[in-house]
């Protein structure tokens, strides 16, 4: 390691110290309970391998995205500036202390015409120095209310960071599902180019030996070359997906990943055994969203109350101390002669405001308006999610209902090929039987792996409406 190197890790190494040493600065405790990470809760250490794992689990393809997506980083920050505003309206409560030193170069000449013995030279090194307090004492609960409505602001925040959490793990699980699907359907597709690949060698051999006209071996080369077709487009959607999870990790769409296909282990149980009643009842008091749009109208009824309070007298504790060695003179035209001063003060400040043009009364009246405003906004929430829990039962319904029907369907199909082929193998079958048990094959495959991420994408929503995904979701 050179000198070049060095340097740029001590300046690192100090950057770090003196951010950790900031965020330690807290002494009015507001940032306490902040999240380490943009990850929250769910993903408290955000530290990855440069590349992702092959192949990758879903509980790193969602650690990723919360940790590296922009928005959740902008929740993040918005957590952490609302934290700080309540350390502001904490301190609003001390004493503001305040102090200031000036040394200035004093070359003063006054010449009066016609009386030049009453003139004067000064040449000095002037100091002054001082220090003044102000301590607001009462203020009619102005302070108060501003501390209430940095509260509010910052339970919105930290709701509404809770909520962009649950947003970006459910897109994050929708992709990885998504990539799983594709990757699932390639390999179907690759079964069925391989099945039509051998079906139609069959037809060859048996044209050739004039056993079947050679239109069974046309059309069954027809049938290969669909599937060929499938598969390309199985290949290129594919690559699509896992670029699209690359990207929601904030990573290259071109990083090579690697995800399992979707699995016959899957079960594809009801995940929730509450009544759909009950889950939008819960939801409409817990969901991050409702909590949000709860906090920010205790927000804006405290800006009524703080807004109020501006226009109300407020009490200060003032004082002041200054010293100076600003150069005296006894008289007109006289020298002057080195002298130090100083001044002080302590004292009661009352501030009434008389008359500010009535914006003050316009002012409340915009801040219960706002108010009012947040009343609706939750009311709004609270039908948004009512209507999404709904909406994502219904599907994670149909999905379980559809996932048992694909399994059958798949059965049913695997069969009827099989047979299909034994009778056209033994002579007794027909091209057409063959080509169309092949078709309805490959469309249970195709149909079988789409139920089981379409479960997989309706669980997790499901999960995501009510607000309950977390580290036990992985």
């Amino acid at each position: 390691m050179n000198g070049k190197q060095k340097a740029q890790l001590a300046i690192l190494a100090g950057l770090t110290v003196m951010s950790m040493s900031a965020h330690a600065f807290d002494v009015l405790r507001a940032e306490q309970g902040i999240s380490a990470t943009a990850g929250g809760t769910i993903v408290p250490v955000c530290q990855f391998n440069t590349a992702p794992s092959r192949p990758l689990r879903l509980q790193e393809a969602v650690e990723r995205t919360l940790c590296g997506n922009p928005k959740t980083r902008e929740a993040w920050a918005a957590v952490k500036a609302q934290a700080a505003g309540v350390g502001v309206a904490r301190a609003a409560y001390l004493p503001q202390i305040s102090a200031n030193w000036q040394g200035v170069r004093e070359n003063s000449v006054t010449n009066i015409e016609n009386h030049p013995q009453l003139g004067s030279d000064i040449n000095a090194n002037v100091r002054s120095a001082g220090v003044s307090l102000n301590w607001m004492l009462y203020d009619f609960g102005g302070r108060e209310a501003s501390l209430r409505n940095a509260n509010a602001l910052l339970e919105a925040a930290r709701a509404t960071q809770d909520a962009t959490l649950q947003d970006f793990f459910a897109q994050a699980a929708k992709d990885y599902y998504a990539a799983q699907a594709a990757m699932g359907e390639l390999q179907a597709a690759q079964e069925v180019e391989a099945m039509t690949r051998q079906g139609m060698e069959a037809a060859q051999v048996r044209a050739d030996k004039g056993v079947v006209p050679i239109t069974d071996a046309l059309q069954a080369q027809t049938q290969h070359e669909q599937a060929v077709f499938s598969l390309t487009k199985a290949q290129s959607d594919a690559q699509t997906a896992l670029g699209t999870l690359a990207a929601s990790m904030s990573l290259d769409p071109s990083m090579p990943l690697e995800v399992p296909p979707v699995t016959e282990g899957v079960m594809t149980g009801k995940t929730f055994s509450e009544p759909v009643a009950q889950m939008i009842r819960e939801v409409e008091q817990s969901h991050p969203s409702v909590r949000a749009a709860r906090a920010q109208y205790e927000a804006a009824q405290a800006k009524v109350n703080q807004t109020r309070a501006q226009g109300l007298p407020s009490i200060s504790l003032v004082a002041k101390y200054t010293q100076n060695n600003q150069p005296q003179s006894e008289g007109l035209g006289l020298p002057t002669f080195p002298a130090t001063g100083h001044e002080a003060y302590i004292g009661v400040q009352v501030s009434i405001p008389l008359f500010e043009g009535f914006g003050r009364h316009y002012q409340i009246d915009q801040a219960k308006a706002q108010a009012e405003r947040q009343a609706d906004v939750i009311d709004e929430a609270k039908q948004k999610v009512g209507l999404d829990v709904w909406a994502s039962y219904q599907t994670l319904t149909g999905a379980t209902q559809n996932a048992e029907n694909s399994a059958n369907l798949l059965a049913i199909a695997q069969r009827s090929y099989e047979a299909a082929r034994h009778r056209y193998d033994a002579g007794v079958g027909n091209i057409l039987e063959l080509m169309n048990t092949q078709a309805a094959l490959a469309t249970a495959k195709q149909r079988r792996v789409q139920a089981l991420a379409d479960w997989d994408n309706a669980r997790v929503d499901l999960a995501a409406k009510l607000g309950a995904l977390g580290r036990q979701s992985f």
